[in-house]
C-alpha cells in the first residue's frame, strides 16, 4: 500500500543499495507512520473498534474504521437488508442558543429555519458571498430553546471559525445568541430493521418520529440522548447523540441483537452514493453553487424572495437562468468509475468530470455522479467515461440510483 510505495520510492531516491540500510529506512518510515497515526483524533469508540476487528484509516484528521471483519460488500448489503451501526462521532455537533438564534443561523445558511416546526430538521448549506457551498449540514429546531446543528468533520475547523466570526458580529450588534460546541459521541443506526431494534430500548413510540424529526430520550437505559430520524444511507435510520462515557455501552446493547452489525467508512460511502447523496469535498465544495449541484430544494422559498443569505445575489438568479454545468448521476458497466474520471460526449469531447464513483453492490453496475455541461444533463443521455485511457459507455441516470426508504409515518 502507501507505506510500501513510500518505502520503495524512498530507497530508490536515496540510491540505497545496502539491504540493512534499506530495512532501517523501512523501520524509520513505519515509526513515522505510527507517530502520524498517534496524532490523529480518536472517537470515544476508538478502542472498541479495534477490539471488534476494525481496520483503522485516517479520515479528516481522525482515526476511523473503514471496515470490520466482514467485507465492504457484505457490510453494505447487511445495511440494506438488516441494520448497521456507524460511528460518526467525528462530525461537528453544535447548539445555537439565544432569542436571536434563528436570525443568526439564517445569516449563514440557505434554509428557512424560521418555518421549521419544533423538533423538525432540514438539510441546509453554508454558502459564501460568491455563491459557493462551504459545507452541508443538518439544522434542527428543538423545543428546548436551541438549534441543534450537525456538520462535516472535514469542515469542522472552518465551520466553527465561520460561526464564531458571525457570532462576534451579532454580539457587537447587541443581539442575543451563543454557540455551544458539543463533546458528545454520535452514532448512526441504519437499515430496515432499525426501528424494531431501537424500539426495544425506548419508551417513546418510534412510529411517531418521522424522517427529519428529533427527540430527547433515554435509549437502552442511557439518558440524555438526542435521537434524530435521518442518515446517510438512503435507508430508514436514526443518528443518536450520546454522552461520551456511555456510547460503548449503548453500542454493545444494540449489537446484542443479531440483526445489528458494525459498519465502516467503506460501506458508508457506497451506500450514500447509491442514495445519490453528496460527499462534501468531492461532489460539492466552494467552487460549486447549490443550483449547479441540483440542491435548489434546500433553499427556502421565503429565502429566495428575501435574498438575504450569503451569495444570494449569485445563487437566486441561477435558479431561473440555469447554469453552464449540472451535477448528474451516471450508470455504466465494465471497469469501475472513480473520482476525476473524464466524462465525454458520444463523439469523444470532454464535457465534465466524475466527482464520486463506485461499483454498486445492489445494482451490480457502476454508479457515479459528476458535473457535465448542462446540454448533456438530461436523464437518458448517452455519454462515455474515460477509464484507463479507454472510452466506456455511460448513461445519465436519475438519482437516487437505489430507491430510498425514509420513514414518513
Amino acid at each position: 500500500g502507501i507505506i510500501g510505495a513510500f518505502f520503495y520510492g524512498h530507497c530508490t531516491l536515496l540510491h540505497i543499495n545496502d539491504t540493512n540500510s534499506c530495512i532501517n529506512q523501512g523501520l524509520l518510515i513505519h515509526k513515522m507512520w505510527d507517530i502520524m497515526f498517534a496524532a490523529l483524533k480518536k472517537t470515544p469508540l476508538f478502542d472498541f473498534h479495534r477490539e471488534q476487528g476494525g481496520k483503522m484509516v485516517e479520515f479528516a484528521g481522525w482515526s476511523m474504521p473503514v471496515q470490520y471483519k466482514d467485507s465492504h460488500i457484505v457490510s453494505h448489503m447487511h445495511t440494506r437488508e438488516h441494520c448497521s451501526i456507524f460511528d460518526v462521532s467525528h462530525m461537528l455537533q453544535t447548539k445555537v442558543h439565544g432569542k436571536d438564534r434563528v436570525k443568526f443561523m439564517e445569516s449563514l445558511v440557505v434554509a428557512d429555519v424560521g418555518e421549521l416546526q419544533d423538533n423538525q430538521g432540514t438539510l441546509s448549506l453554508f454558502t459564501n458571498e460568491k455563491g459557493g457551498i462551504m459545507d452541508d449540514l443538518i439544522v434542527t429546531k428543538t423545543d428546548q430553546g436551541y438549534l441543534y446543528i450537525v456538520s462535516n468533520a472535514g469542515c469542522a475547523d472552518k465551520d466553527s471559525a465561520h460561526m464564531k466570526a458571525r457570532l462576534a458580529e451579532f454580539k457587537a450588534a447587541g443581539l442575543d445568541v451563543d454557540l455551544e460546541f458539543l463533546d458528545e459521541a454520535l452514532i448512526a443506526v441504519q437499515g430496515p430493521s432499525m426501528s424494531r431494534v431501537l424500539q426495544a430500548g425506548l419508551k417513546e413510540d418510534l412510529g411517531k418520529l418521522t424522517f427529519m424529526t428529533s427527540t430527547l430520550a433515554t435509549v437502552f437505559g442511557v439518558p440524555g440522548c438526542r435521537v434524530t430520524r435521518c442518515g446517510y444511507t438512503g435507508e430508514d435510520g436514526v443518528e443518536i447523540s450520546v454522552p461520551r462515557s456511555r456510547v460503548v455501552e449503548l453500542t454493545e446493547k444494540m449489537l446484542a441483537n443479531s440483526e445489528v452489525k458494525l459498519a465502516g467508512l467503506g460501506a458508508r460511502d457506497s451506500l450514500r452514493l447509491e442514495a445519490g447523496l453528496c460527499l462534501y469535498g468531492n461532489d460539492i465544495d466552494e467552487t460549486t453553487t447549490p443550483v449547479e449541484a441540483t440542491l435548489v430544494w434546500t433553499i427556502g422559498k421565503r429565502r429566495r424572495q428575501t435574498k438575504d443569505f450569503p451569495g444570494a445575489a449569485i445563487i437566486v438568479p441561477q435558479i431561473k437562468a440555469k447554469t453552464a454545468r449540472k451535477r448528474v448521476g451516471l450508470v455504466s458497466t465494465g471497469p469501475p468509475v472513480r473520482q476525476h474520471t473524464p466524462i465525454l460526449s458520444s463523439d469523444g469531447k470532454v464535457i465534465g468530470e466524475v466527482t464520486s464513483g463506485c461499483p454498486s453492490p445492489c445494482l451490480k453496475k457502476n454508479v457515479a455522479m459528476g458535473y457535465v455541461d448542462a446540454a448533456f444533463a438530461k436523464n437518458g443521455t448517452a455519454l462515455q467515461v474515460e477509464v484507463r485511457k479507454k472510452a466506456v459507455p455511460a448513461v445519465v441516470s436519475k438519482m437516487p440510483f437505489v430507491p430510498t426508504n425514509y420513514y414518513s409515518g
